[in-house]
């Protein structure tokens, strides 16, 4: 069987055609500018903080397995369980060499750069919102060693601590004369953000952020996964329709248990997660979407479980460190025997501010340290 993770369909990170990047910046303020003694940081190593991405009071971490459900909660998991079961052998992706990301994590000191804008989906002209102060594509500080993931995307996301500011890229490519990029944006203060991408803006068709939700191996080694997981559904609903986070869609379902991108969807908190014989990367992943659950991010070839890529750790230490967590599993392995019709549907908007639902507030979180 052709692994489901080298399949996912390419996904345009934007809502429709009439929203193609041709707006002004809409969201964000001017980023905390670089140290004048900014230098090239060349052993960067690819990987988030070691508490993640992630701040305590965003929906990520926010626990879940209380919550109410969607009246169409059982109809909504039945159709993502049929999703799963109609391709790849009724296996679902994990995907952590390819469709996932690629997260730095860099020092006040790294030195920026101006992403150029590589104008793959021919645009009649350069989006607004790119250049210039505050713009999504300035003063980027890219490591010089940087990776970004397998497979079509081409992600890149970088997180900044000292300027609390997240990065993410949609096809990025390193040329001969720099750092390229079909699309992108920047979310500045992200540790108290709503954790997405104003307007158009940001690497996935949902405009929530990657990085927070992308599985890591060091948690899973760890069997403890302390956040949402993004998930991508073969057929969410149609764009038209979205749920908080998301800021907008590339779904394309107009079934009425279609799930839309945006929404929160955890795994019955009653199923003996022990019980299932689950490869132990399924098993924390079933764990932590009791209590976190998923958030739908984006459409794509295969129902995917995002991981965050080993390429960049690899290319910098000589270890993908997912070689070890799979023990020999492929990807498209990974998540047989996940029990996807024990699902259940949180309400449209769960946990948006401002709602009863909203995660409460805490104090900000002490910056973790930089890897480098």
């Amino acid at each position: 069987m052709i692994a489901p993770l080298i399949r996912r369909a390419l996904h345009r990170p934007l809502a429709c055609a009439a929203a193609l990047g041709l707006v002004a910046l809409t969201g964000g303020g001017v980023a905390t500018a670089a140290p004048s003694s900014t230098t090239s940081v060349t052993s960067v190593v690819a990987s988030s903080p070691s508490t993640g991405v992630a701040s305590s009071n965003q929906f990520w971490r926010q626990d879940v397995s209380k919550a109410p459900l969607h009246p169409n909660s059982k109809a909504m998991a039945a159709d993502v369980a049929k999703q799963v079961a109609d391709h790849w052998g009724g296996v679902a992706a994990f995907n952590a060499s390819k469709f996932g990301t690629s997260v730095y994590t860099v020092p006040a000191t790294q030195k920026r750069v101006d992403i150029k804008f590589w104008n793959c989906q021919n645009k009649s002209r350069t989006p607004d919102g790119l250049y210039g102060e505050g713009g999504q594509f300035t003063s980027v500080p890219v490591p010089t060693n940087a990776v970004v993931a397998g497979g079509t995307d081409m992600h890149l996301s970088i997180y900044q601590p000292s300027s609390d500011t997240l990065w993410e890229f949609w096809k990025a490519q390193k040329r001969s004369d720099g750092w390229y990029a079909c699309w992108g944006g920047r979310i500045d203060d992200f540790s108290t953000s709503e954790g997405n991408f104003k307007g158009t803006f940001g690497a996935a068709a949902s405009g929530i952020a990657i990085a927070p939700g992308s599985v890591r191996a060091d948690e899973v080694k760890a069997g403890n996964i302390n956040h949402a997981m993004s998930l991508q559904l073969i057929s969410p609903k149609h764009w038209k329709t979205v749920s908080w986070p998301a800021v907008r869609s590339d779904g394309t379902s107009t079934s009425s248990s279609a799930v839309a991108e945006g929404q929160r969807l955890r795994l019955d908190p009653s199923v003996n997660v022990d019980a299932l014989g689950l490869h132990p990367v399924a098993k924390a992943v079933a764990k932590a979407a009791q209590k976190y659950g998923f958030v739908v991010t984006d459409a794509a070839g295969a129902v995917a479980v995002v991981g965050e890529t080993g390429a960049g750790l690899k290319a910098t230490t000589g270890v993908d460190p997912w070689s070890s967590v799979l023990g020999g599993t492929p990807q498209y392995a990974v998540m047989k025997g996940f029990p996807w019709h024990k699902l259940q549907a949180l309400p449209m908007d769960y946990g948006k501010p401002g709602t009863p639902s909203a995660p409460s507030a805490t104090t900000a979180p002490t910056v973790p340290a930089c890897a480098s």
